[in-house]
């Protein structure tokens, strides 16, 4: 009975352990998804596997590559969208002079936010197709621009084609509908063959 009575009298003894209880209060609230990635991606720049693996789902951590970003790229990390258990973070990786842009994916798992690092690898490997999307569509535009320029000469090009032909149908009945010469006569069948 002397220990929880020297607690209670000491102040420096009881605002020590109400420093330490609101610090693993603090500790138990988890980082945000924004500074999960931030984290994430900067420890596998560094290398550090461990850490990398830590803050990846179970469920992807075999897939951690180290090769997957080198130690002189960049992270910067944008907003995040959270739904329910599910987070995504706008994430900007800075290659040798590119920038690849993407989502990186994070699922709650035992109240802390995690890199979905399966989900965020098939976000990334979308990239090229994405950007082949964005050709085609310029592609188009760029068609549609050089068939709105050669619309005027298309036009009189049908119109010409079109009167051709009319002239051509009208030839035909014409000369369909002519009799034959008169001054000529025609040929009679051999008497005897069929």
């Amino acid at each position: 009975m002397i220990k929880p009575l020297l607690l209670m009298r000491s102040p420096a003894i009881v605002a020590g352990l109400f420093c330490v209880a609101l610090f693993l209060s603090g500790c138990q609230t988890g980082k945000s998804p924004e500074a999960v990635t931030a984290s994430f991606w900067q420890a596998l720049a560094q290398g550090d596997l461990g850490k990398t693996v830590k803050q990846a789902t179970e469920n992807s951590r075999h897939l951690i590559n180290l090769q997957a970003i080198d130690k002189y790229s960049t992270v910067n990390v944008g907003e995040s969208t959270i739904e329910d258990e599910v987070a995504t973070v706008e994430t900007t990786i800075s290659r040798n002079k590119r920038l690849v842009n993407f989502s990186t994916v994070l699922l709650k798992e035992q109240d802390a936010w995690k890199v979905d690092y399966l989900q965020t690898q098939m976000n990334i490997s979308m990239i090229p197709f994405g950007e082949v999307v964005k050709s085609l569509q310029n592609l188009g535009v760029e068609f549609a621009d050089q068939l709105q320029q050669q619309l005027p000469y298309i036009q009189r090009e049908m119109e010409s084609l079109g009167n051709e032909l009319k002239n051509q149908i009208d030839q035909f009945g014409r000369s369909f509908g002519q009799p034959g010469n008169p001054g000529k006569p025609k040929p009679q069948p051999n008497p005897g063959t069929i």
